[in-house]
């Protein structure tokens, strides 16, 4: 099992930067092998994938976030980032950590970016 949990949300004006975190606990085996990425849904929208990376580091980005965010993970492997620079309204969502791999697909709970104007 894998346990997921996101913090660093919060509101932040047009412009502002913020870094979003993923938390992973359970078998380093199981964190070590799986592809992570970072997904939103604004109120009214269906989810949309942000930003990737596979277990060998490739990473992959939605066209209306290139060159704004960044997906990376930390040396130890147990925490995945995501740094969102020049932010705009329309990056307003509930952003969810997800990490997959042959043995399960997981999801954290969310949290809450507003980006005001």
């Amino acid at each position: 099992q894998v346990q997921l949990v996101e913090s660093g949300g919060g509101l932040v004006q047009a412009g502002g930067s913020l870094n979003v975190s993923c938390a992973a606990s359970g078998s380093t085996f199981n964190i070590n092998s799986m592809g992570w990425g970072w997904y939103r849904q604004a109120p009214g929208k269906q989810r949309e994938l942000v930003a990737a990376v596979s277990s060998g580091g490739t990473t992959n980005y939605a066209d209306s976030v290139k060159g704004r965010f960044t997906i990376f993970r930390d040396n130890a492997k147990t925490t995945l980032h995501l740094q969102m620079n020049s932010l705009k309204p329309e990056d307003t969502a509930v952003y969810h950590c997800n990490g997959k791999a042959w043995f399960g697909d997981y999801w954290g709970q969310g949290t809450q970016v507003t980006v005001s104007s």
